[in-house]
């Protein structure tokens, strides 16, 4: 089997990373759509373990928590009459909590809005926090009860609720893709005692725009949306561990990963190569023992 070598994967990766579809990657790397698919797999599974077992014991004192829209395959509204859809289309959320200070992309999860998904998504944060922390996050109800259970009353927990109203000045197929204008906000203290000064998450929805700027999925109005639920969860990992360890900060001038601490170093898209190149190499699983039928008719 013919195997990439580390310039062409580095280059492929460099692309999907700076915001390009995959055909477009294709065509700039001239390799094959399947060639792309693979390496974003393969990838996005070795960046997800290595953030899971690395980006840990973080010192953090603000931390910031927010949701963020997509969908696989069509909306969710349009999933009914959508011809040979899969089971996991429809709406997706990607669910992202980030150290204000540092701007470390601490813990991410890729699922539905739900009750459910929200508990998995705290649990994971709280594992992966090393201080008390301020927490602030909108007013989605399935937080409260998600926070609570994950942190045992051990944080300063505060909602930001924005009210919403319909885009002034505007009409027409203007106002059709134009984004609800926020009339207000209301800042509601949950449990603990939070500095009510510090609520906020306009860090969070800043990094929500370097999402949609840097996945080309995740970009309104393209046919870039993710076909498989299954590779947008890849493409955010891919993302957040190119965002947290080779993109230097402008105004941190490093790394989020440095200036939390969790790196000394800055780390390039070879580095991530080598990610990829070290699963590989790894021994493999052997699958469970089936014992063949000793009789014999």
């Amino acid at each position: 089997m013919n195997k990439l070598d580390t310039k062409t994967r580095a280059l492929i990766l460099r692309l999907l990373v700076e915001g390009n579809s995959i055909r477009a990657t294709t065509r700039i790397a001239d390799v094959s759509k399947n060639t792309v698919t693979k390496l974003l797999k393969d990838a996005g599974k070795a960046c997800a373990a290595y953030h899971d077992g690395h980006v840990r014991g973080v010192k953090a004192s603000h931390v910031q928590a927010d949701e963020i829209w997509s969908f696989c395959y069509a909306k969710e509204r349009n999933v009914a009459e959508a011809k040979a859809a899969p089971a996991d289309a429809g709406d997706i959320w990607t669910w992202t909590a980030m150290d204000r200070d540092s701007k470390l992309m601490i813990s991410y999860t890729v699922g539905d809005r739900s009750a459910a998904t929200a508990r998995e998504f705290m649990f994971d944060l709280a594992d992966r926090l090393a201080t008390r922390v301020q927490l602030t996050t909108d007013g989605h109800g399935a937080y409260l009860k998600a926070v609570a259970d994950a942190f045992s009353g051990e944080v300063d927990y505060a909602m930001l609720i924005k009210q919403y109203g319909d885009p002034t000045g505007t009409k027409g197929h203007e106002r059709k893709y134009s984004p609800a204008e926020c009339t207000g906000t209301i800042k509601e203290a949950i449990f603990g005692k939070p500095d009510m000064a510090q609520v906020g998450t306009s860090h969070l929805e800043r990094q929500n725009l370097t999402m949609r700027m840097g996945m080309r999925r995740f970009t309104r109005l393209t046919n870039a949306f993710s076909k498989k639920a299954e590779n947008h969860a890849y493409a955010v990992a891919l993302h957040f561990m190119h965002y947290n360890f080779c993109r230097t900060h402008k105004t941190l001038r490093m790394t989020p990963a440095m200036a939390a601490g969790v790196t000394d170093r800055l780390w390039d898209v070879e580095d991530l190569v080598a990610l990829v190149e070290a699963a590989e190499l790894a021994p493999k699983k052997r699958g469970p023992y089936k014992k063949r039928n000793q009789a014999r008719g």
